[in-house]
């Protein structure tokens, strides 16, 4: 049996494996369609997620599966104080898969070393979310054809941000990647990613705080909201909520083939009047996530 917490947990050629699934998938979605007739998957949602959460139940209802879960940690029995291992123990009696998320890193592995079926970490506080990160992979490699030799940048919440955190993990792994790392100095990238990802793996990067400077350079830009709920004060984050707006005039400074993309939800850092740029690729981001996911699914289910 296999779980997912980290893009790391699968090769680069079971990635590529899962992957060509998901544009298989999107090819052909009817192919599929009952692949999963009969199992059932838990959402365990311990904090609010709109498209991590829809997308896991659309990806199963599409393989016609079914879902059943709860969306915050009050409406769970972790509201009486019952434990992960418990409540994944009993998880594992009512489905056959699961995806987890939780504000705590690290929860998710404990599920997924108590858990009867595969767990997949649906997002672990500010430390994991393979799953957004495959979602990412998946929209690059359809967009540009490829996921090798090309300028990647990454702006806002760099310190918070799981899924940059994700996103550099992964990508690393293919060669000719390169990164410009554009955020404020109190969001700068951890130490352990500058340190232990990328200077241990001799990955060019730099560091910058304009996205001016940056855009003419890159192939992806890779922006991300500053996460009210990461910070500690409120003040902090005022200061800082706004630091980065992608607007019109910023995209006239790109290349004609870059493409921006976007977790979600946006807040003020990429204004509406992008939306109709052809290189605004975030709403088709999500789109990949469905396909991702039931490939994933998929995946999972037979090698458990």
């Amino acid at each position: 049996m296999r779980h997912l917490m980290s893009p790391l947990d699968l090769s680069v050629e079971e990635l590529d494996n899962l992957l060509d699934l998901a544009h298989d998938i999107e090819r052909d979605p009817k192919k599929y369609a009952h692949a999963c007739d009969g199992l059932k998957l838990a959402t365990c949602f311990y904090e609010p997620s709109t498209r991590t959460r829809l997308s896991f139940e659309s990806a199963m209802l599409n393989l016609g599966g079914s879902v059943l879960g709860f969306a915050s940690a009050d409406s769970s029995s972790a509201a009486k104080g019952e434990s992960v291992s418990d409540t994944i123990r009993v998880i594992s009696c009512y489905a056959d898969i699961c995806a987890m998320r939780h504000p705590k890193e690290g929860a998710a592995l404990v599920a997924s070393q108590k858990s009867g079926i595969p767990v997949i970490n649906a997002g672990d506080g500010g430390h994991q979310h393979p799953t957004q990160t495959l979602t990412d992979l998946l929209t690059i490699r359809s967009l540009k054809g490829q996921l090798h030799d090309m300028t990647i940048g990454l702006c806002g919440d760099l310190k918070f941000g799981r899924t940059v955190h994700s996103l550099i993990n992964a990508l690393i792994r293919y060669p000719g990647i390169r990164f410009v790392l554009i955020s404020p100095p109190e969001l700068r990238i951890p130490d352990y990613i500058r340190e232990d990802v990328l200077r241990r793996n001799n990955i060019p990067f730099e560091e910058v705080k304009r996205l001016d400077d940056a855009i003419p350079s890159l192939d992806i830009l890779y922006m991300t909201r500053v996460q009210r709920e990461r910070f500690f004060n409120e003040e902090d984050y005022v200061r800082l909520k706004d630091f980065y707006i992608l607007d019109k005039k910023k995209m006239a400074l790109a290349k004609e083939d870059m493409y921006v993309l976007h977790p979600l939800p946006r807040v003020n850092e990429i204004a509406v009047e992008v939306d109709d740029d052809p290189r605004a690729a975030y709403f088709k981001q999500v789109q990949y996530g469905v396909y991702v996911r039931m490939a994933l699914i998929l995946t999972l289910l037979k090698w458990r």
